[in-house]
């Protein structure tokens, strides 16, 4: 029998996927990442904040599949980082992570349909601050 264990994951959906595939989803991640710092330059925050959302939603899901073979469908950050928390046996530090950074947590998760569906501007400060914790919460995974 050929050896895939390089190439492909098999998930949990009885499925083969490629290690090509997985990258899809950090590469994404990266670019949304980047576009996010450029919009913000330009004075696009509505678009920069979806941005951030979309990078970090993208990471999270990215380190799930590495972990479980899968990640939950949601837009939702929290939700994400409390499975990557149970996945690993750190919860406590999940939660002591979500309760110092909450509000600004739960900014960037209503990036997804602020920006997308509600005609209202985000200000440069709110975007700086959904970048600040975007880059905390990208370190504190890497670091678990």
């Amino acid at each position: 029998m050929q050896d895939f264990s390089s190439t492909y994951i098999f998930s949990k959906q009885n499925s083969f996927v490629s290690r090509d595939e997985i990258d899809i989803l950090r590469i994404r991640s990266e670019n949304f990442f980047r576009n996010a710092e450029r919009l913000l330059e330009e004075g696009v925050y509505d678009l920069a904040a979806f941005s951030l959302q979309q990078a970090v939603e993208l990471f999270l899901k990215y380190k799930l599949f590495l972990l479980l073979g899968e990640y939950p469908r949601t837009h939702s950050i929290k939700r994400l980082l409390r499975e990557i928390g149970k996945t690993v046996g750190k919860e406590e530090d999940i939660e002591a992570f979500l309760s110092e950074n909450i509000d600004r947590i739960s900014n960037l998760e209503n990036a997804y349909i602020t920006s997308r569906y509600i005609p209202t501007e985000f200000e440069r400060k709110e975007v700086e601050n959904m970048l600040e914790v975007a880059r905390r919460i990208i370190k504190f995974v890497e670091a678990l």
